[in-house]
């Protein structure tokens, strides 16, 4: 069985690295670091270890493909040597995107993971700053977006690589802390030479010439400071905005939309919204949320401008409606559960509707909803009123009916585009009798499509090569691998 054993080159002085570790290193197995810019690597190679440098994936892919472009490295190589040695700053186990993956996806390629035990930056950095972690710390990554911030325990913020990151931690934590508070920046923390360490206010950190690599940040604990949360704008500026571009001097493009110009990008905001949240992405949902409302805030403008509406009867009505139809918890009404909150619901919004309410009970059903999503909806109209088979055996055997008669109409015995979708339809149903959204089922498996497509043309790239290079069996191939891969991720 192929083996990566990974070891740690600790914060950042030879002294930090263990003799187990030095061991592995001087073995003569094949050596490979995820970067050299560590402080060490110089007396490695005063050492006689040869080894190689893996920071060509920083210059050659994207950044959110690095780590993982790493990972397949790594596992190919242990592959093909039977064991590799993988050295890592400071501990594997501390801030390491590559190890976590490593551990997880090396038993799927029938890989051995093995991690020795290293210092890390922490075990340098609070005997310097005076820290004892048992009172309360909080640790955050300086490449990620700090959140969930209190500022009655001290807060450790690592990597901060360079002066570009400083400034946008600094921005991030100034919406907790105030702009003053002094910040402790420590550079090569138990480095001889190299060890530097300063306090400063928060809005000056990213005026620090000498931040690198090895930088932290440290503010400590700020007991009785009143809790800053992120700010909680209102609407206002936005819509402020917005009458600005509509104005007669305002921006052309905006002021020649129209309400159906805009439904594309209200459309494709919302996927965008749904996507940020398949993909568990908290920084890309924040960003398409504020895109979404955009359109809100847009689409409310031109009946402001139509003199039909503006955005403070859109807010209005849906906060009326909320109040209107949870009776539970603005009123005296009393529920079982969730079954009958969504019971109450349509007797409320039946009500409401009164008069107004469609002839036809499919009539409340949109007919511009995507066609998987529609015909959903137009069937669990139909359900509530009885038209539905008592369970899901006949549901598959309409399908199964269905699948038939498209086969007879590729033999030349009825309209192939008819009978497709009534099969499309027949599979809506037995779908909803499982209870899934089958518009969500069918995106998640496009979804998982793209990623194992991309997974075949990162393979190709790696090898300087074009996918009509290719047979179809070695594109197998690695369409499986990466169905193992991703699956392993989640």
């Amino acid at each position: 069985m192929a083996k990566i054993i990974i070891v740690g080159l600790g914060p950042g002085s030879e002294a930090g690295i263990s003799m187990g570790t030095l061991e592995k290193l001087k073995s003569g197995k094949p050596v490979y670091f995820r970067t050299l810019k560590h402080p060490v690597i110089e007396k490695i190679k005063d050492w006689g270890i040869t080894f190689q440098g893996l920071d060509h994936f920083y210059e050659s892919s994207q950044f959110e493909m690095v780590y993982q472009r790493i990972v397949d490295f790594l596992l190919k190589e242990a592959k093909e040597k039977g064991e590799i040695i993988y050295g890592v700053p400071g501990s594997p186990q501390v801030a390491e995107d590559t190890v976590a993956r490593l551990k997880k996806e090396g038993p799927a390629h029938n890989v051995e993971i093995e991690v020795l035990p290293a210092l890390s930056f922490l075990d340098v950095l609070l005997p310097l700053l005076n820290i004892d972690p048992i009172e309360g710390l909080q640790i955050a990554n300086g490449l990620e977006t700090v959140g969930d911030i209190s500022t009655d325990r001290g807060l450790i913020v690592c990597q901060v690589y360079n002066r570009l990151i400083a400034s946008q931690v600094k921005l991030n934590l100034m919406e907790y802390y105030p702009d003053e508070v002094l910040v402790k920046v420590v550079r090569a923390a138990g480095v001889p030479g190299l060890e530097r360490i300063a306090e400063v206010p928060l809005y000056e950190i990213d005026h620090l010439d000498w931040i690198d690599y090895l930088t932290t940040l440290y503010i400590p604990p700020c007991p009785g400071m009143k809790q800053r949360t992120k700010a909680q704008f209102p609407l206002d500026p936005l819509v402020e905005i917005m009458d600005r571009l509509l104005a007669p001097d305002g921006c052309p493009w905006d002021r020649k939309q129209t309400y159906n110009s805009l439904k594309r990008y209200v459309l494709e905001e919302a996927y965008e919204v749904v996507e940020a949240i398949d993909e568990k992405d908290m920084h890309k949902l924040c960003e398409e949320l504020g895109d979404l409302l955009l359109q809100v805030v847009f689409n409310s403008a031109l009946a402001a401008r139509d003199k039909q509406f503006d955005i403070n009867d859109v807010i209005n009505g849906i906060t009326e409606k909320m109040i209107r139809r949870h009776p539970h918890v603005f009123g005296n009404v009393t529920v079982s559960g969730a079954q009958e909150v969504l019971k109450n619901w349509e007797a409320i919004k039946n009500q409401e509707k009164g008069h107004e309410q469609s002839k036809s009970l499919l009539g409340t059903v949109p007919k511009d909803l995507p066609s998987l999503m529609h015909a959903y909806k137009v069937q669990e109209k139909a359900a509530k009123v009885g038209f539905d088979w008592p369970d899901i055996q006949g549901a598959w055997e309409k399908l199964e009916e269905e699948l038939t008669e498209l086969r007879r109409a590729l033999e030349g015995k009825g309209k192939v585009y008819e009978e497709l979708g009534d099969l499309l339809f027949a599979v809506v149903n037995v779908a909803r009798f499982l209870d899934v959204n089958p518009e969500e089922a069918l995106a998640a498996a496009v979804r998982k499509f793209r990623l194992r497509f991309s997974y075949i043309e990162n393979k190709i790239a790696e090898n300087g090569k074009t996918i009509k290079d290719y047979s179809l069996e070695q594109l197998d191939n690695w369409w499986e691998e990466a169905k193992v891969i991703i699956k392993n991720r989640k």
